[in-house]
């Protein structure tokens, strides 16, 4: 049983077909699913070290990178060489998208505003070959020291961490991308089997937007004229999303700028009040996520 509110925001944003697909995608258990670590490992040697394993896998279309396991829980990928050498991380597909959309490049300056515990930013450094200047934000400091092992782990060596609230990083800087996967009521990615959920609240929700617009008009203020940066948030609700954006972009002399991916078409899709963003559903493969590409005009 989902919280009476939100399911009526729900029914308001989607209508009671499509609420019904959402409450049905909350109630499935997702296979394990990972990241090939490209750092270290090659997609197609990890397979074959898997396959030694005995384990059995799919490929995901839209990324040579990512995997889904069958018949496996995390413990058992725990166990792995592959794993505590770090050359595979364990991440949901849906996690995966917002890097592949930034698309950070060899010597450009990236920062990632919400970085703990490091799996958008690895995947990041290993978009770029290592090669990218990472700065990584993470202001709980139990939450950093996990993102630096991570980091060491995967072997991301061009990644700088700093302890700080994103929120109030001096205006001195300014970087080429900008990731801001953004604290978030997680309406997405909720579970809720028959004995339900108490953790989703309205009082999470009405904070998680504060911070997501403090945050996005910051990342505007960071980055560099005529650059782009990506916001997503694992929610599905317009409050967390394109709300947001219609309050941020226009005194930011900032826009979208329309997704244009094959994974499109494959992702279970959702309807999205501005055009050129993508929300995704929840399904027994994907967590419910939003994400968007934004340009600061120069």
């Amino acid at each position: 049983m989902i919280p009476g509110f939100l399911e009526e925001m729900l029914t308001a944003q989607y209508g009671p077909e499509l609420t019904e697909k959402i409450k049905d995608g909350y109630t499935k258990r997702r296979p394990v699913t990972l990241r090939v670590n490209t750092l270290k490992m090659d997609p197609e040697r990890a397979e074959a070290q898997l396959s030694q394993e005995g384990i059995a896998f799919r490929r995901v279309g839209w990324s040579r990178e990512a995997l889904i396991l069958d018949g496996v829980r995390e413990p058992d990928v725990r166990r792995l060489e592959l794993y505590r050498n770090g050359e595979i991380y364990l991440q949901s597909l849906s996690s995966m998208i917002p890097p592949l959309l930034l698309r950070p490049g060899a010597k450009e300056c990236v920062l990632d505003m919400a970085a703990a515990p490091g799996g958008k930013t690895t995947q990041m450094a290993a978009l770029s070959g290592g090669l990218a200047q990472i700065t990584a934000c993470e202001k709980n400091k139990i939450r950093a020291d996990r993102l630096r092992y991570n980091l060491e782990k995967q072997g991301a060596s061009r990644v700088t961490v700093m302890q700080e609230d994103a929120r109030k990083l001096d205006p001195f800087f300014s970087f080429d991308k900008i990731l801001l996967d953004a604290p978030c009521s997680g309406s997405g990615t909720l579970y809720f089997p028959e004995e339900g959920n108490s953790s989703f609240t309205k009082e999470l929700l009405d904070r998680s937007v504060r911070t997501q617009e403090v945050l996005l008009r910051k990342a505007l203020q960071l980055l560099k004229p005529g650059c782009e940066m990506v916001y997503s948030t694992c929610s599905i609700l317009e409050a967390e999303n394109e709300r947001i954006l219609r309050r941020v972009l226009p005194g930011a002399r900032a826009e979208v700028v329309p997704i244009e991916h094959p994974m499109l078409e494959e992702i279970p899709l959702l309807p999205v009040k501005i055009k050129g963003t993508c929300c995704i559903c929840p399904t027994e493969l994907y967590e419910g996520f939003f994400a968007v590409r934004i340009r600061k005009r120069a």
